[in-house]
């Protein structure tokens, strides 16, 4: 996640002519989709049945959340830039856009903070200190059921300076992030019940208020 915001902020930012469409937006939804089907399809319960027939069940969390990390890592160094900027805040909206991105930033921290890292990690996993799991309604997630997925909405698409490369990988990411959710809900539906049943009738908005 490091590599992957020094990528946004720095490459990703820079305005270029080089290349031509739509070939680097081609790579570019590649590589993710590789991402995406990885981070997707390993979290769903008969595809964790099949990799530990290869691994320690201990280790299943751990590999998938390295394997992961790899391929976003590799994902962002092979980013292609897509040639234009698409606007610059300028004036009063200039920290607008910055006002936007560190919300996001301070909801995707909070909301994180509401889960268990070490066990999203796979370290109580294979540590042998695995908690039962828990249910919990804390903060941002009494206004929306993903508040991290609306964290990184507001941190990739709140930048003052959009170029193309940017707005390529903020579209790419939300968009597999929007898609992604109804999947992560049914196997929430599987751990948790008529809990989290009951939660999605209180909480109406998946991702973002008043849109989804």
């Amino acid at each position: 996640m490091v590599f992957c915001g020094y990528s946004y902020l720095g490459p990703f930012g820079r305005v270029t002519d080089a290349a031509t469409l739509p070939w680097p937006v081609v790579v570019d939804v590649t590589l993710f989709s590789v991402f995406a089907i990885h981070h997707s399809v390993l979290a769903r319960t008969g595809a964790k049945r099949l990799v530990t027939r290869l691994i320690p069940p201990a280790l299943e969390r751990t590999t998938y959340v390295w394997t992961g990390s790899v391929l976003l890592a590799l994902t962002c160094w092979w980013w292609q830039p897509v040639p234009g900027l698409m606007y610059a805040l300028r004036g009063s909206l200039r920290p607008a856009g910055w006002i936007l991105q560190l919300i996001g930033v301070w909801l995707t921290l909070r909301s994180a903070g509401v889960l268990d890292i070490w066990e999203l990690s796979g370290i109580r996993q294979a540590t042998g200190t695995e908690r039962p799991p828990r249910f919990k309604v804390i903060g941002p997630y009494h206004v929306v059921r993903h508040p991290i997925y609306l964290g990184w909405v507001l941190m990739t698409f709140g930048a003052p300076d959009m170029t193309a490369t940017r707005l390529t990988f903020a579209a790419v990411s939300s968009a597999y992030l929007a898609l992604a959710v109804p999947f992560e809900e049914r196997s929430l539906v599987e751990t948790f019940g008529e809990e989290y049943v009951a939660y999605t009738k209180r909480v109406r908005w998946r991702m973002i208020p008043g849109i989804y």
